[in-house]
């Protein structure tokens, strides 16, 4: 594959398009159609016009934990956790803020309400501290973190990103990053596209915080992939694998669902149960085994989303869809409009 370059990926975004809040309506946002030969401009509910009966969706049910916490080392010193992955009932991997990093055996306290809870550093994986609590991880999370929402988004989290920056059908908590693309349905619409004969599956993977660091290389072949869990259900393999033998599309809710079933595949049009880490990096020339086509966010400058989305039409139609929708005051990111992107069939760009 011929060498790729950050810079390639880069495209001018006035900070006023950045989406700080969400919309009062799930389902209100815009929705830019966008092929090989289209960019059409509608509303999110345009996606029932472009579902066909036999389509496949399959979205993320990962659900986002409140991960970040904060808190103070026994020393007195502030420090704020930010869980990257829960590794076990007690343990977590996550990045310590602290003046000064603490060492193996320092103890970490949170308060909220008058009750603490307490961690242990034990080590380092990378830059990752490893902590062991002293009470299940995921009940320590609930009662002191609060929502991890990403860095471009400038208020405090607060109840209504609680619900907000959820999807609907949220269900595995693990995530430190909502799937965003799934925040756009409502149980409504959902139900409007089943009795319209799309089919609607779940797959799970569990975004973790390397979702926000940047692309810190030039050459894109330098460029190592953070790595998350997914897992493929028995089940929705099958179904997918009986959509790729009938000739059914199979569409992607958000680039996570896609990187988990793009991940599952062993061979075109087959996927394999099972659930397992993937650090797929996935840009243009890449060659699609099972994707059709995908319903996504707009994604930030130089970030390995729009080199994913790239894959799917080619640099430089995404560049100039972006241009269109920066042109047309579309909201970009977590909290904003979307895209339906179609892959070509039987292309790879």
């Amino acid at each position: 594959m011929q060498e790729q370059y950050l810079s390639d990926f880069d495209f001018e975004l006035p900070q006023e398009l950045i989406a700080q809040y969400p919309l009062a309506d799930r389902t209100a946002s815009r929705l830019l159609h966008i092929t090989d030969t289209v960019l059409e401009d509608g509303h999110f509910t345009d996606i029932e016009r472009f579902l066909r009966p036999g389509d496949l969706l399959v979205a993320n049910n990962t659900r986002v934990i409140k991960a970040r916490l904060l808190g103070k080392k026994e020393t007195g010193g502030a420090i704020e956790a930010l869980i990257e992955r829960v590794t076990g009932e007690d343990s977590a991997i996550a990045m310590v803020r602290a003046s000064k990093s603490p060492k193996p055996g320092t103890k970490l306290y949170f308060e909220a309400e008058g009750r603490t809870a307490a961690a242990t550093v034990e080590g380092r994986e990378g830059e990752f501290f490893v902590l062991r609590f002293e009470a299940p991880v995921l009940d320590v999370l609930e009662a002191f973190g609060k929502v991890p929402l990403p860095p471009y988004i400038e208020h405090a989290a607060d109840k209504t990103d609680e619900g907000r920056y959820q999807t609907v059908y949220a269900k595995y908590p693990g995530a430190v990053a909502a799937p965003t693309a799934g925040l756009h349905f409502n149980e409504a619409l959902l139900k409007r596209l089943a009795e319209k004969g799309v089919d609607i599956e779940y797959v799970t993977l569990h975004v973790g915080a390397g979702t926000f660091q940047p692309v810190r290389v030039e050459k894109l072949s330098e460029h190592h992939m953070h790595s998350e869990w997914y897992s493929m259900p028995e089940d929705v393999a099958r179904r997918i694998n009986a959509a790729k033998a009938e000739g059914r599309r199979v569409i992607a809710v958000g680039t996570t669902s896609l990187r988990t079933i793009e991940s599952a595949a062993d061979r075109p049009g087959h996927v394999q149960a099972g659930a397992r880490d993937t650090s797929l990096f996935i840009m243009p020339g890449y060659e699609f085994r099972i994707i059709d086509a995908l319903i996504t966010n707009f994604h930030l400058p130089k970030s390995t989303l729009v080199m994913l989305v790239s894959a799917l039409v080619g640099r430089e139609r995404i560049l100039e869809a972006y241009a269109h929708a920066v042109q047309e005051r579309y909201r970009f990111f977590s909290y904003g409009d979307a895209c339906f992107i179609e892959r070509k069939p039987g292309v790879t760009p």
